[in-house]
């Protein structure tokens, strides 16, 4: 069906229905452009009709069943969202704000909001995160590319790069841009608080700039654990776990491979950088320990012995 026809029979058919048209309903409608082909692609279409529609002066009402949260889950993903909030830096604010307040009307009385402050640690923000952030989330979101000046400690000079954004991601205080650098050609990460200046292309706003791969996969690209980090050759590190961590190690290690001996875990993970996993140990002896290499094991005695030496003790 030609363009300009199908809006105006989606038109009509909305200005005739004296309830909600559901998507299945929408499909069987208009069989050839929403219901054929894959889900992605027929979804794809039908945004662009809407937005066409909204462009055109014509008011759309979107309508969302009710998740069927308990008041619990209400509670934590309220205080959730307040947290992102006082961050100061969270890309769709607006989005969240308004689902604050839907949260809050639908849990049947006022929410109090966490007061809580989100800091970036040892990596300061700069003003324009905040700025940078929701940015890069509408150009993910419309799939198209921006420029960027980023900055990187080896070089004194910011460098210009073409970056199509395939995602957002915030580990440890840290945002995060994955995408397909045009300069490298392959996806690169880039540090937001590190961007300089940015630019989106705001030509064909209804047109996509490039597809996310269907084997894309964020976490591949941003770490979850500072041992993650790639600063050193990899080497494969062995802990053992008890007590109250048999039942955390998921949470504390969630990438390693975990196998159970007697009452204890054996731990295996590919580090990176050594000694934030060391200390990380150290912090949760001594019920955790290290295993293998020796290596590892020595670094880890002296890492024990600096710490017992500054409070007088013994490691």
């Amino acid at each position: 069906m030609d363009r300009t026809e199908r809006l105006l029979d989606l038109v009509a058919l909305l200005l005739d229905a004296h309830e909600p048209v559901s998507w299945a309903e929408l499909k069987e409608s208009f069989p050839e452009d929403y219901g054929s082909g894959s889900d992605e692609a027929t979804e794809r279409k039908f945004e662009r009709d809407k937005a066409e529609l909204l462009e055109l002066g014509i008011p759309l009402t979107y309508y969302l069943p009710e998740p069927g949260f308990t008041p619990e889950e209400m509670a934590v993903l309220y205080a959730a969202g307040s947290a992102a909030l006082a961050s100061g830096a969270f890309p769709g604010r607006h989005d969240l704000q308004h689902a604050l307040r839907k949260i809050g009307f639908f849990a049947g009385g006022e929410l109090a909001t966490p007061r809580v402050r989100m800091e970036l640690g040892a990596v300061r923000e700069t003003a324009a995160v905040p700025e940078f952030l929701e940015v890069l989330w509408a150009a993910a979101s419309a799939r198209k590319w921006v420029e960027i000046a980023y900055h990187s400690p080896k070089r004194p000079e910011p460098s210009s790069r073409k970056v199509d954004p395939y995602g957002l991601v915030l580990r440890r205080g840290v945002w995060s841009l994955v995408g397909f650098c045009h300069l490298r050609q392959g996806l690169r990460t880039f540090h937001v608080h590190r961007i300089r200046a940015l630019k989106m292309n705001t030509s064909k706003p209804r047109t996509h700039d490039f597809e996310v791969p269907a084997d894309f996969a964020i976490d591949a690209h941003v770490p979850h654990a500072p041992w993650q980090w790639r600063i050193e050759p990899p080497v494969e590190v062995r802990l053992e776990l008890e007590g109250p961590l048999v039942a955390q190690a998921g949470a504390h290690f969630p990438d390693a491979r975990i196998e159970r001996v007697g009452d204890r875990l054996r731990v295996t993970l590919t580090v990176t950088l050594l000694d934030a996993l060391l200390k990380h140990v150290l912090a949760l002896w001594p019920q955790a320990r290290v295993v293998s290499p020796d290596s590892a094991r020595e670094r880890f005695r002296n890492l024990a012995q600096a710490v017992a030496s500054r409070h007088g003790g013994k490691a």
